[in-house]
């Protein structure tokens, strides 16, 4: 690419409000699906796609490869160190640490997203994502290795922050949310990919080593491709009606933006399409420079309730603690495969993926609520099974690994794509970077909790009434759903806001 799409915003030539000439002269906004034609080409929308999944695909390939690193790093002959003798607390840091990194990313991201814009804010989480592997993988010591996984985990809160806004903000209406969704494949596909190149490595000395070093090419791989790639458009007519930059500037380069994004099926009907989001943008009132204060009224505290809601529910159904018992339920069921626990977590990938690839299929079709309401309503059918098992039903495995395996699928078919769609097209564009940092952030804390939170109350309840409470916390995110998440398939952004806000 020979210039930076980016560098126009950082000019104040010129002013942008509704009466601007440059616009397109069009007074009614065209909210009512008559927008114009959305031609692409599948070669060029699949770059858009690639290379923010990439960050996903890394997330995912640290939670894969780390249970694997952490057997190797307590061995005694294999590890290769001298410090391998770690405590429980020491053995948590390491696993933990990228995720209360990612904590920070979040918090990061709420004030620098919307100044660095998606694809900036991609390409740093791609050096951190290299950094972090690096510092790891060739860390001295304990105190060098969990800075490195908290460099890392920076990269994945910034990572996750911004791969769904920039995919919601460039791909078509009509496929965005398999495009979406397909992020959580990638996810999902990198943990399968951390356990099987984990589970190759384990009995290789100084193992864990190579594990953490494995993610380096991707890291580079993304970077580059998002160098290459072009800004948001969306985002650059934001900051063209808010008066960031020389309108007739960003304009252009919105229009060459969105030409690169679509290809050469898009034609000519760039320039008008960029005027339509200018038109829809200034209806809905985007002009209007974005406060603190406004992330909590009006159509963005109602953005915030939805993606905040789904986020806390997507981890306080208990999707940790269920996966914590696969390998118990698997072996009291008779499978060899489940006293090898990477094994264990291979074939849970597998049906993790497969049940992923379903949702991508499909959720254009039936749309976000039907997925998410059939969905959680199986959730809610298998942790009252499990519950039932460990209180009344022990003498019947069969029916336990029946339930795991309906759990992990409904949670891969509702919360575990649907979740990270939604809250990303759900929020008004000059307050999504912001929001969406919330969500993450929501979406960590909550992730962090259910971890720290579950070996006690499983001491204090047991594992039949924690399965049962979480049962009930699965019914009440249904009611929440029915309720309160709107359906958004087949509206472009500016239509979601204007509609369903």
């Amino acid at each position: 690419m020979a210039s930076d799409p980016e560098q126009h915003t950082l000019s104040s030539l010129g002013k942008v409000g509704k009466s601007s000439g440059e616009i397109g002269g069009v007074e009614e906004p065209l909210i009512n699906g008559l927008h114009g034609s959305e031609n692409y080409s599948v070669l060029a929308a699949i770059f858009p796609f690639l290379f923010p999944a990439l960050g996903g695909l890394l997330y995912g390939y640290d939670i894969g490869s780390t249970s694997c690193a952490t057997i190797s790093i307590e061995s005694a002959t294999l590890s290769g160190i001298s410090w391998y003798n770690l405590s429980s607390v020491e053995i948590g840091l390491i696993t933990s640490g990228s995720l209360y990194g990612a904590l920070i990313g979040s918090v990061l991201a709420f004030n620098v997203a919307d100044f660095l814009g998606r694809r900036r804010e991609l390409i740093a989480a791609s050096l951190l994502y290299l950094v972090g592997a690096l510092i790891t993988a060739l860390a001295p010591d304990l105190p060098i290795m969990i800075i490195g996984r908290f460099v890392f985990g920076i990269g994945i809160g910034l990572a996750m922050h911004a791969a769904p806004m920039y995919i919601a903000e460039t791909a078509p209406s009509r496929i965005r949310g398999r495009l979406i969704s397909l992020k959580e494949f990638f996810i999902v596909l990198g943990m399968v990919g951390g356990y099987g190149i984990g589970s190759l490595l384990v009995d290789v000395v100084a193992g864990w080593r190579y594990m953490y070093a494995a993610s380096t090419p991707l890291s580079v791989i993304m970077g580059i491709g998002m160098c290459w790639l072009p800004a948001s458009p969306r985002w650059l007519l934001l900051r063209a009606i808010q008066g960031k930059g020389n309108l007739r500037e960003l304009r252009e380069t919105a229009i060459n933006c969105l030409c690169r994004l679509r290809g050469p099926a898009f034609g000519g009907s760039a320039p008008e399409q960029v005027d339509e989001i200018l038109d829809e943008l200034s209806y809905v009132g985007e002009e209007k420079e974005a406060t603190l204060g406004e992330l909590f009224q009006g159509k963005c505290k109602k953005a915030l309730i939805i993606s905040a809601g789904l986020v806390l529910f997507q981890q306080i159904t208990g999707q940790p603690s269920v996966l914590y018992y696969a390998a118990s339920i698997l072996q009291s069921a008779g499978f060899s495969a489940a006293s090898d626990a990477t094994r264990v977590s291979i074939l849970l990938g597998l049906l993790k993926l497969i049940m992923t690839g379903v949702a991508v299929l499909v959720v254009d079709r039936l749309g976000r609520r039907p997925l998410l309401l059939g969905g959680v309503t199986g959730m809610v059918i298998s942790l009252f099974l499990l519950g039932s098992y460990y209180l009344f039903l022990d003498d019947a495995p069969v029916l336990a690994v029946v339930a795991l395996l309906l759990y992990v699928g409904c949670y891969q078919l509702s919360f575990g794509p649907i979740g990270w769609l939604m809250i990303s097209e759900i929020f008004p564009l000059r307050l999504r970077g912001r929001g969406l940092s919330i969500a993450v952030l929501v979406n960590f804390g909550a992730n962090a909790l259910v971890t720290f939170a579950f070996s006690p109350l499983k001491a204090l309840l047991g594992a039949g009434i924690l399965f049962y409470a979480f049962g009930a916390i699965a019914v009440a995110s249904l009611i929440f759903i029915f309720f309160v998440v709107p359906e958004t398939k087949g509206l472009t952004l500016e239509e979601i806001e204007a509609k369903c806000l």
